[in-house]
């Protein structure tokens, strides 16, 4: 400790020119007060850390909460299409398989020639093919905040599907000895991580090579911009720019985690096609990228099924969305169907779902399962599906409306399911520590795979490293299996600033990761380490409180169980349990209680005075009283994305009909009876400014802002059914 040697220590001062010794400190005490100071600054960096692991643990526990929401209430939705009319019809537009129309109908549909830019546009303007000084511009247009026309937007998004539907599933890059590969992770939206990756590392160039690992889109506000720089650096290096597809590539996780709500609000006129033709583009991204024939990269990971060989083979871009697998395969090249407008996809999916509900019953069993499952409940059902009309028709004989090539597309094995699951494993799977691989209940998709199943897959395929993103990291990358898989998040300030770093690595040609990390808020700079926890500390503790009033209702019944006598108290310990069981989060509650509760002398939660407590620290709760509204808080999110998928246009605005059947499948779901005179309620009090249509704006601000006393019979017409 830089303690001497001597027996003590002296310190001498001068007086009239003679050192006169001041104090005489034994050389045990200097080492007692060395250990002392040790021993705190240990506990001190030990508490530190175990804020820092519970704040994470937050923050990662309600998100991978909100993407099994999101699951769940999409195999819902899709039990209604496949069992019920007309609440089917109403969404079944976001379960239509690749329609069948040719790539030149599709190119007709999205034509950009008849948009014309006006001259007092000032924005940048692109001609094709892009040039480097063009891209150049873009970037530098993006960071000066500027948006590109909706006649290029169309125009780079055309150009890159072409380019892309040429592209293998899995992208084979060699490195030399003059060349290092730069591999970034998730981006989620955020334009100043991409500008300062570049800003350090320089530009995509033919010597600057780039593998950007998916998940450009959603959370961040800047998702559009990062695709269209990407894309372009695609389109002038095709050779030197490789992407893969993320989780977040899927137009049915774009309508929950901010993406579709971005473009409409910067497209407002071309926003649909811009999202269709994204759409498209999404499922032709390759799905990952073999570097030497030695690192593996793709975004989730992968299970014990996972089969380089099979991947290679997929018919990629027939899963759209990853959350459900086509059906069955149509025969994309024989199709005829014109795009002149949306009615001839709604027939052809109409009149294929009709077909097939001739003989699918009811495929998905009992409404109330739709709670508990993930996506690999799927995969018996769409074999069982397969096969049933396959022999239904078999004995109906053969079908006038079939065309020959449909009946040749079914007369051979379907291998759409075990496509869907290597598809489904490659971009939701996470790694864990114990040997095994099981399905991921935590995110609903996908799956955990361990040390074990890297191994052998990676002597299997003769690999030597899995680089994969997906998860945020606090440092930006993180090792594991032995340092044979590597995690790589390139979004720095994901959760909070101050939250994470980002991180990118260049890779040569010995393989070995050399790891850039940043942040990139300036703010960060300014914080000192006891701040940045705090402040991420508070951001967590804020959103779980929330989370933790969203949920009185539950809660309150929760705490009733164990007290018995009905006294408004009960003990921690029995706190800690009712919540664990109503908020399934996997949090460590008895470490979180002096942030969370406040116990009475004998050790005792006061509950309801403790709601009292976060409604006054969380936000203005006056219009959250009653048992209703709280559960729809708690929903809000699952609200707005009905509300999204009832918008079959794009407008951004609901008829009061389409409003009504919006609550109505909410309340299925929910599993809770909402009268026709409420929603008549609600339509008056929610439609602001008058004008007979109900808008995605008005719709969030008045359930953010309702008040008790507009919906004063709430409690008489809103009643669950298992009341009834």
């Amino acid at each position: 400790m830089g303690c001497g040697v001597s027996k003590s220590s002296e310190f001498y001062s001068k007086k009239d020119g003679k050192d006169v010794p001041l104090i005489v400190v034994p050389a045990a005490t200097t080492m007692r007060a060395a250990v002392l100071i040790q021993r705190w600054y240990r506990r001190y960096v030990a508490r530190k850390e175990m804020r820092r692991r519970y704040t994470w643990n937050i923050f990662q526990s309600m998100e991978y909460a909100g993407e099994q929401d999101q699951i769940k209430l999409y195999n819902f939705l899709g039990y209604l299409v496949d069992n019920f009319t007309p609440s089917g019809n109403l969404i079944s537009h976001i379960f239509r398989d690749n329609e069948v129309c040719r790539d030149t109908e599709w190119e007709r549909y999205f034509s950009y020639e008849n948009i014309d830019v006006p001259e007092i546009y000032s924005g940048p303007r692109l001609t094709f093919p892009l040039t480097v000084s063009q891209v150049a511009g873009l970037v530098e247009a993006f960071k000066n905040k500027q948006q590109l026309h909706s006649r290029y937007v169309l125009q780079l998004l055309l150009e890159t599907w072409k380019l892309l539907r040429i592209l293998p599933n899995i992208n084979r890059v060699s490195t030399c000895q003059s060349k290092e590969i730069t591999i970034c992770g998730d981006l989620h939206g955020q334009l100043e991580d991409l500008l300062l990756i570049f800003y350090k590392n320089g530009m995509p160039s033919q010597g600057t090579p780039y593998v950007f690992n998916g998940d450009f889109v959603d959370r961040g506000k800047d998702s559009i911009e990062i695709l269209l720089i990407l894309f372009s650096f695609l389109l002038v290096y095709p050779g030197d720019v490789h992407l893969n597809r993320g989780n977040h590539e899927d137009h049915i996780i774009n309508l929950r985690y901010g993406f579709t709500k971005e473009v409409l609000g910067k497209y407002r006129l071309h926003g649909k096609r811009i999202l269709k033709l994204l759409q498209k583009i999404f499922s032709w991204l390759p799905l990952a990228t073999v570097i030497d024939q030695r690192v593996l990269i793709v975004h989730g990971g992968i299970s014990d099924t996972t089969d380089l060989a099979l991947i290679t083979r997929i018919d990629r871009h027939r899963y759209e969305s990853v959350l459900r697998p086509p059906k069955r395969k149509s025969a994309l090249s024989g199709g005829q169907s014109s795009l002149d407008d949306d009615d001839s996809l709604s027939n052809i999916s109409l009149h294929n779902r009709r077909r097939a509900s001739l003989t699918n019953d009811k495929p998905f069993g009992t409404r109330d399962s739709f709670q508990r499952r993930s996506l690999q409940d799927f995969s018996a059902t769409v074999n069982q599906t397969v096969e049933e009309e396959q022999e239904a028709r078999r004995r109906q004989g053969p079908n006038p409306l079939s065309s020959e090539s449909e009946s040749d597309s079914t007369s051979g094995p379907d291998n759409t399911n075990d496509e869907w699951k290597q598809i489904l494993d490659m971009l939701w799977s996470d790694p864990m520590a114990q040997n095994g691989c099981f399905p991921n209940e935590l995110r609903g998709g996908g799956c955990y795979w361990g040390p074990n199943v890297t191994e052998e897959f990676l002597s299997r395929h003769n690999l030597q490293l899995i680089i994969r993103s997906h998860e945020c990291k606090q440092e930006g990358y993180e090792f594991c299996h032995n340092r044979k898989v590597l995690t790589l998040f390139s979004a720095s300030n994901y959760y909070e600033v101050g939250s994470n770093r980002g991180a990118y690595i260049r890779l040569g040609p010995n393989l070995v990761p050399y790891f850039i990390q940043y942040q990139a808020s300036d703010l960060t700079r300014e914080l000192t380490l006891k701040q940045s926890v705090g402040r991420t500390e508070r951001s967590a503790l804020k959103a779980l409180k929330e989370q933790l009033f969203a949920n009185k209702s539950g809660l309150i019944s929760a705490f009733q169980e164990y007290d018995k006598d009905n006294t408004g108290r009960i003990s921690f310990n029995d706190w800690a349990k009712a919540v664990g069981t109503v908020l399934h989060l996997d949090l460590p509650w008895r470490m979180l209680r002096s942030q969370l509760v406040t116990l009475t002398p004998d050790n005792m939660l006061n509950y309801h005075s403790w709601f009292n407590e976060l409604s006054w620290k969380g936000r203005n709760t006056e219009h959250v009283e009653q048992t209703v509204l709280d559960t729809l808080y708690k929903h809000r999110s699952t609200l707005e994305t009905i509300f999204r998928i009832v918008d079959t246009d794009n407008s951004g605005v609901l008829s009061f009909e389409d409003f009504r059947q919006t609550w109505r499948l909410l309340g299925d779901f929910l599993k809770m009876q909402i009268s026709d005179e409420a929603i008549s309620d609600l339509l008056v009090s929610i439609d602001t400014n008058k004008d007979g249509n109900i808008d995605i704006e008005e719709f969030m601000e008045a359930f953010r802002l309702v008040d008790r006393h507009r919906l004063e019979r709430g409690n008489t017409v809103f009643i669950t059914k298992d009341k009834l």
